[in-house]
């Protein structure tokens, strides 16, 4: 078995360098950066993601939160003749061992001000702490702790609050260890700086063309295998199979390739602290949520000193749904209040220490799409390009989100931000995108089947964040594994 990543390995020192350093975090070939953050703008919506041996599983927050029953009984995909909720029951269960899944046993400032958010916005018995990817346990390393010693030695976490820049203390269960460490112990082969560029079929079974993403010089054989898994996470699959479609490699691909594409229906507000002395740093990145209704599912968040950048896009937190309307509203409040509209801008230093994100997630119904051509978002090269779709589009201003950010702004004493992303360029921003690949019941209502096999390609699969039809409405990454778990186990075992 081979596995390609188009990112590198990372040891301890680059992680904390990535957790300290923006040139060190963003992976920007283009730019000469070789980290392990990506951010990528289009049209109508920012993602966010991660790039590395261990993929997204580097920059997430090691949220691990299963759905409400809303996302199982969702119309794209309840009529499939599948009992979802109970079918992903064991790949829950499965997915929560590999991955450590545990309850965050520790509080901190920011979790206090979240309860009193929850509790001012009466929705109080929603509060509590999350279910984190982390290791709890001693600060001095320890032989495994989960896979009977099979897996790698870890420390326990240090509270630190860099989990979204990556973990360099050896605490945060990301892929490389345990599915990818287990993998390679069993023989699996780990290819970095191995990006997949075209997948054709050939002799019962697929060639795989690859490149390396950051010198063209280098060439590389290709790998041919009578299966071939996709997960390269949303863009990455859909640039694959759309690059391998024009191709005419995989020309019979049809066209709901990219169709369906939703962002988890959220929206990032942050709340900046009067306090110039206070450190809200001390913590894993996500320690405590609420829901602010049945749909809403709200969150605090720490970040490393790395994500300075952020501050540049806060500007005034102001409501409306019509963008222009919005977007005039916050440049008059530029104006007429000018020291609190550019209170984080002007920070130096500390901001990170000062600073409470606030995501806001729904499991309500958006769609956008994703097309292949040219375009500026491209470069006016060929690549993906976003466009409306049917259903309600990914929304970039949710109110319960500036509700959730301005009470939690009264009862920490701070200063409430949105993002100009949003007000300024109506675009809404994500970490969490969902589908372009989706499962259905036939090619002309998904990309892939029940078994995440690719209608009209037996043997290629689509095992990511891609294939899910609906939106999770919390993060998405145990459900992301719980559903290649099951995908998994549907494949016939190998001989030997």
């Amino acid at each position: 078995m081979a596995v390609l990543e188009q990112g590198r390995r990372f040891d301890d020192e680059d992680l904390q360098k990535a957790s300290q350093s923006m040139r060190d975090l963003f992976w920007m070939p283009a730019l000469g950066l070789k980290g392990l953050f990506t951010q990528r703008f289009f049209k109508h919506v920012n993602i966010v993601g991660g790039v590395g041996v261990g993929g997204g599983s580097l920059v997430y927050a090691a949220v691990l939160l299963e759905p409400k029953q809303a996302f199982y009984r969702d119309p794209a995909w309840a009529d499939l003749g599948i009992d979802w909720e109970a079918d992903l029951r064991p790949h829950y269960a499965t997915a929560s061992q590999m991955l450590g899944r545990t309850t965050c046993p520790v509080t901190h400032l920011q979790d206090g001000w979240l309860e009193q958010t929850a509790a001012a916005m009466d929705v109080r018995e929603s509060y509590g702490p999350v279910q984190l990817g982390i290791y709890f346990g001693p600060e001095e390393e320890t032989p495994d702790p989960y896979f009977g010693g099979e897996g790698p030695p870890r420390q326990g976490c240090i509270l630190c609050g860099a989990c979204l820049a990556a973990c360099a203390h050896n605490a945060k269960n990301t892929l490389d260890k345990n599915y990818l460490y287990l993998a390679e112990k069993k023989g699996a082969l780990i290819f970095p700086q191995h990006k997949a560029a075209l997948v054709r079929p050939i002799g019962g079974g697929y060639q795989v063309e690859m490149v390396h993403p950051l010198d063209k010089s280098q060439t590389y054989a290709p790998l041919t295998a009578p299966r071939v898994v996709l997960a390269a996470g949303v863009l990455g699959t859909l640039e694959l199979l759309f690059r391998s479609r024009e191709s005419g490699a995989l020309g019979n691909l049809l066209p709901m390739l990219g169709k369906r594409v939703r962002t988890n229906s959220e929206a990032i507000t942050a709340v900046l602290s009067k306090d110039e002395t206070i450190d809200l740093s001390k913590g894993p990145a996500i320690s405590s949520d609420f829901h602010a209704n049945e749909y809403t599912h709200v969150t605090q968040n720490r970040v490393p000193p790395s994500y300075w950048f952020m501050k540049l896009y806060a500007c005034p937190l102001v409501d409306g749904i019509k963008p222009l309307r919005r977007a005039l509203k916050t440049l008059v409040m530029f104006i007429v209040h000018p020291l609190e509209s550019t209170a984080s801008l002007r920070v130096r230093g500390n901001w990170h220490k000062r600073v409470t994100l606030i995501s806001t997630m729904q499991n309500l119904d958006n769609q956008i799409a994703f097309s292949w051509g040219r375009g500026p978002f491209s470069g006016f090269g060929v690549g993906l390009q976003s466009q409306m779709a049917g259903g309600g589009r990914a929304p970039v201003y949710i109110r319960e989100a500036n509700l959730a950010a301005r009470t939690f702004a009264r009862v920490s004493g701070g200063i409430p931000h949105n993002s100009s992303i949003e007000n300024l360029m109506n675009m809404s921003v994500t970490a969490h995108i969902l589908g372009g690949c989706t499962i259905g019941a036939n090619a002309e209502r998904g990309v892939i089947d029940t078994s995440h096999q690719v209608f009209g390609y037996p043997g290629l699969y689509v095992v990511d964040g891609s294939a899910i039809p609906a939106n999770v409405g919390v993060n998405p990454s145990l459900t992301i594994t719980a559903l290649a778990e099951r995908a998994m186990s549907l494949l016939p075992a190998r001989r030997g």
